[in-house]
């Protein structure tokens, strides 16, 4: 389980097929604000799999300005995205 306030970042890895994490957080650095839970994999419920074992999913928080290279808006803005654990790697704290 990753704790609320873990910086993560989303994993850039190529996948075939049905996913759920929007392509322009893929490789971007946010961190988790809560956990919202364990639930079938959707990955593997759109091909009529079972989606087991459950995943958990997460809340993950992202600043504007990092998703967008020419972002105009205030430096406080962020975006919220459910994103589930396979998708996340933990960053060790940086000074």
């Amino acid at each position: 389980m990753i704790a609320n306030g873990t910086r993560v970042r989303v994993d850039d890895r190529f996948h075939a097929g049905h996913h759920r994490v929007p392509g322009y957080l893929k490789g971007r650095e946010g961190m988790v604000t809560a956990c919202l839970g364990s639930f079938p994999n959707p990955e593997a419920l759109a091909y009529f799999r079972s989606g087991k074992p459950d995943l958990a999913l997460y809340q993950v928080r992202f600043r504007q300005a990092d998703l967008w290279d020419d972002y105009a808006g205030g430096t406080a803005d962020t975006l919220d995205a459910d994103i589930y654990e396979h998708w996340l790697q933990p960053l060790e704290d940086r000074p």
